[in-house]
């Protein structure tokens, strides 16, 4: 049996998650490789903090984008252009000097964007019963590159520097992916949800009352004020356990930690959704990951550090995954590689915009924590706009 739900669709969830943890070295690789550039290319903590905020850019147009052609072309064509592009740009990153380093970094992250959103939308389209667990395993391949490649990236780096790993990137990425999107040949399923259920989609949204622009507009906002927020221990907590006299390597650790524990909580989160609904379970992840934040706050010690980063993964996962399930609640299947794509890809405009404004704090501040306290804000946001939707969700059930 090879369609919705069946044994092919795992076999199928378990290739496009390798697939997105090799990929997925596109975003991590300069989080861990961030102290070691600034100081070989002589530039600011707020400059080199730009570089990854062009490269999170170029994520979320590329997640748009990408999603549009997984729509149109399936998820094979998307994926290879992904190799090809990530292959050039970790080439040609360590070639030059750091306009060059910048601009690679913006088509690692449009590259990059194909093994996310535009993967998370396709393994939807063949899950009915499980599509919150599916989805929520889709997003970890995400999580499962934080968790495997920040301790590879350290050792190479100290043993080779970060020219020479950034060219092994280059050439895993086009060895390894350009295979794994073969196994992804056959098309998915459409034709088994996009009759009824386009119709229910649409009458959910209108059970909200707001229009699909609205409804998408307002996830666009909830995932840049959540990611603002998570990417100040993500992005930084590597600089900021040098800053401290702790090592790079310890941060490289925490940063492993953080997202092995970011897979664990995706997996709940999809299982929680399955039973509760997206809206539901944005906003349990975005209370739990307030109070992650918090934590950074109280201390700073070594073994606080890693604890706060262990709760902080274990508290967020969920958050991402959940704006996917939302999508296909309020939305026709027809639609999903853009609407996922666009939903998805906006929090890595909180990335962005997160990861440079925590680099300017710490250039005004000498310090983090004014960085924590802007990141603990804008979770509040995202927490009222969860709780907005859910109050509306209720209201209509109530009277519907």
């Amino acid at each position: 049996m090879s369609g919705v739900d069946s044994s092919y669709a795992w076999w199928r969830l378990v290739a496009s998650v390798t697939l997105s943890m090799v990929g997925g070295v596109g975003m991590w690789c300069l989080v861990v490789a961030l102290p070691s550039v600034q100081q070989d290319l002589g530039v600011s903590r707020a400059d080199i903090s730009f570089a990854y905020t062009v490269n999170t850019l170029g994520f979320f147009v590329g997640g748009v984008v990408m999603g549009k052609l997984v729509d149109a072309r399936g998820i094979v064509l998307t994926a290879v252009l992904s190799a090809i592009g990530l292959t050039l740009g970790f080439a040609a990153a360590p070639a030059g000097s750091f306009t060059t380093f910048t601009a690679a970094q913006a088509l690692i992250g449009f590259s990059g964007a194909a093994t996310f959103a535009p993967l998370v939308a396709d393994v939807s389209h063949w899950f009915e019963k499980r599509r919150g667990m599916a989805v929520a395993i889709a997003a970890s391949g995400n999580y499962l590159a934080g968790t495997v490649w920040p301790p590879i990236i350290e050792g190479l780096i100290r043993d080779h520097g970060w020219r020479a790993t950034y060219w092994v990137a280059a050439g895993v990425c086009i060895l390894v992916m350009i295979p794994l999107a073969l196994v992804l040949r056959r098309p998915a399923p459409l034709q088994h949800t996009t009759g009824s259920t386009a119709g229910a989609a649409a009458h959910s949204t209108r059970s909200l009352g707001l229009s699909p622009n609205a409804l998408q507009a307002v996830l666009v906002v909830a995932g840049i004020g959540c990611c603002v927020a998570m990417s100040m221990p993500q992005v930084h907590i590597v600089a900021y356990c040098a800053d401290l006299g702790y090592g790079v390597a310890r941060g490289a650790e925490m940063l492993s930690l953080m997202l092995g524990f970011g897979i664990i909580s995706r997996i709940a989160s999809g299982w929680i959704a399955d039973r509760v609904g997206g809206i539901k379970t944005l906003l349990l992840g975005s209370t739990l990951q307030c109070v992650a934040l918090v934590f950074y706050l109280i201390d700073d010690s070594l073994n606080s550090l890693y604890v706060a980063s262990a709760l902080f993964g274990l508290f967020q996962g969920g958050i991402v995954p959940s704006y996917a399930i939302i999508v296909r609640e309020y939305f026709p299947p027809q639609e999903a590689g853009f609407r996922v794509g666009l939903a998805i890809s906006s929090t890595l405009v909180g990335m962005a915009l997160g990861g440079w404004m925590g680099g300017v704090l710490f250039d005004m501040t000498g310090s983090y924590r004014a960085a924590f306290i802007n990141g603990i804000a804008w979770n509040l946001l995202n927490g009222a706009i969860a709780w907005w939707l859910l109050f509306r969700q209720t209201r209509r059930n109530v009277y519907a």
